[in-house]
């Protein structure tokens, strides 16, 4: 078959069902897969409590999980074309769910991390399934409203994973986390499988073979770089040898993996995919987005429930409104996108974001709930201007045959990124604590007035209620110290959103180099 007949055969084909129906059930698929990114993470004290482990073992529980995801999403392009792009979806769908009961049924705390692995490595291949099957399914003209169906799982999920996670914690029992995803995942399975089909130019890819190096190296660096960003707070970074091992062994692999895929004659993963602008510049922008929405994700709930007495349910209820904000706003900025660059919406998104998390490093010991709920709004509403057009622009002049590659690194862009913006972003609260602490501590001395009649506050309070003079003092004096531990955290939390704020602004002048110039001609070129 001519280019030219090939062509025509690619801008004939339809699918059977109704694309929107298949938009919606490839999403149900990858909302609960993403979901079980951040639902687990307010479970963890619970987890660790019914298992009999500390706090910091069941954090594993994460980690495996993150592991597994990240190399699965880098080669789903070759297991689809291994296995079949259809077919490969359906058994991730199926596994996951059957992975999700195990998790839930689990006795002890390896078979929970085993679970946890199993369930991140067949959870890795849906997100790029999914955006690979929208691109595939709809027309360059109706891509930026398919991907705001897309844009419910990637980006609302994790914003409601705490807030269901914590419901579901305070008021059941963990386990009904992961049990939950099997009526889900039936339901996914069914829908998949009646709706979904490989177009011709899917059928007809040939099987790579296996790259056994390009995978070894991928799997060498992306595993113990999730491991070195997950870990590496709790055991103090490169003070600890494990974690300085990690870190050594995610360059090798990396840098080794980027030097094999360049040359290789057939790569697990094809890298030319960068060699397209538009592609190279959305997946620095998804790297961004990922980044800030998973640190503002893991922020705000730490913040309120260590420092202002908050619950799972209702710090995650903080969440909450900026999430179904976005489902409202998300169809909006579609219709806009129709008659404004998609560029010029991503760099309006990234400023929105950046004034965003200025106003939201205004924070204090006595903030409200209205006001949290209103600071997770405004940076919510930037990111309905930075997913939809983000991908839409991303896959614009990318080749056909390179939609599976590149749904695939274009999604690990955007989950590893995740990892290292939670990671800089905890790593920040703890240094900026430490810091505003000893500077405040120099103030709790009895040559400071305002110390003083502050502990005299305290002990006379604590007089009245009936405690002796001395026990009253010691108590005030402790009382005094957590305050100013307090303030040290809530300051610690104003400057790392400044420092999210900066980054911001910083990448929102990189939105010029996209371009809105389809491509033309070539075999397989994006229409």
């Amino acid at each position: 078959m001519s280019v030219a007949d090939a062509n025509e055969a690619h801008e004939a084909w339809k699918p059977k069902a109704n694309p929107w129906l298949i938009a919606v059930a490839v999403t149900i698929a990858t909302f609960m897969e993403v979901l079980d990114t951040t639902i687990v993470n307010v479970a963890l004290p619970h987890i660790a409590g019914s298992l009999s482990s500390s706090a910091d073992e069941a954090t594993w529980a994460l980690t495996s999980y993150l592991v597994a995801n990240g190399i699965v999403l880098t080669i789903s392009g070759w297991l689809g074309d291994l296995l079949g792009r259809k077919r490969y979806f359906v058994i991730c769908i199926a596994m996951f769910t059957v992975c999700s009961f195990l998790c839930g049924a689990a006795t002890s705390l390896s078979q929970l991390i085993l679970f946890r692995l199993l369930q991140g490595f067949f959870g890795g291949g849906m997100q790029p399934n999914q955006q690979s099957i929208i691109l595939d399914t709809f027309p360059m003209a109706k891509r930026g409203a398919a991907f705001g169906v897309a844009a419910m799982a990637t980006i609302v999920a994790p914003v409601l994973g705490p807030t269901l996670g914590g419901y579901i914690t305070d008021t059941f029992d963990w386990r009904w986390i992961f049990f939950l995803n099997v009526p889900i995942g039936i339901v996914a399975v069914l829908l998949v499988s009646a709706l979904v089909e490989d177009p011709p130019w899917i059928k007809a890819r040939k099987n790579r073979g296996l790259d056994f190096i390009g995978l070894g190296l991928i799997t060498l660096g992306l595993g113990c770089l999730e491991v070195f960003l997950d870990r590496g707070v709790d055991d103090d970074w490169f003070k600890s040898s494990f974690i300085q091992l990690m870190a050594v062994l995610a360059v090798v692999g990396i840098v080794g993996s980027i030097i094999w895929l360049s040359v290789a004659k057939k790569p697990i993963v094809h890298l030319d995919v960068f060699k397209d602008r538009n592609y190279a510049v959305g997946c620095i922008m998804i790297a961004a987005t990922g980044g800030l929405l998973y640190a503002s994700v893991v922020m705000i709930p730490q913040m309120v429930q260590q420092h202002l007495g908050y619950n799972a349910t209702w710090s995650g209820l903080i969440l909450s409104p900026g999430g179904i904000f976005m489902i409202v706003l998300i169809p909006i900025v579609g219709r806009v996108m129709k008659k404004v660059a998609a560029r010029y919406l991503v760099g309006v998104g990234f400023l929105i974001m950046g004034f965003a998390f200025l106003y939201s490093s205004r924070l204090a010991q006595t903030i409200d709930f209205e006001t949290l709920v209103g600071m997770r709004l405004f940076q919510t509403s930037a990111l309905a201007f930075l997913f939809v057009p983000i991908s839409t622009v991303a896959y614009m002049t990318l080749p056909r045959e390179r939609n599976g590659d590149g749904v695939a690194l274009f999604s690990m862009f955007r989950n590893v990124f995740g990892s290292v913006g939670i990671s800089l972003s905890t790593a920040s609260v703890t240094e900026s604590a430490q810091a505003h602490q000893n500077f405040l501590s120099q103030y709790a001395s009895p040559f400071h007035q305002p110390f003083n009649a502050l502990v005299s506050t305290y002990q006379n309070a604590l007089v009245a209620a009936g405690q002796t003079a001395q026990a009253a003092h010691d108590m005030a004096l402790g009382r005094v110290m957590q305050v100013i531990r307090t303030q040290a955290a809530i300051l610690s939390y104003s400057d790392t959103f400044f420092y999210c704020a900066l980054a911001a602004f910083a990448i929102a002048p990189l939105t010029l180099l996209m371009t809105s110039k389809k491509s033309v001609g070539g075999p397989g070129a994006a229409h």
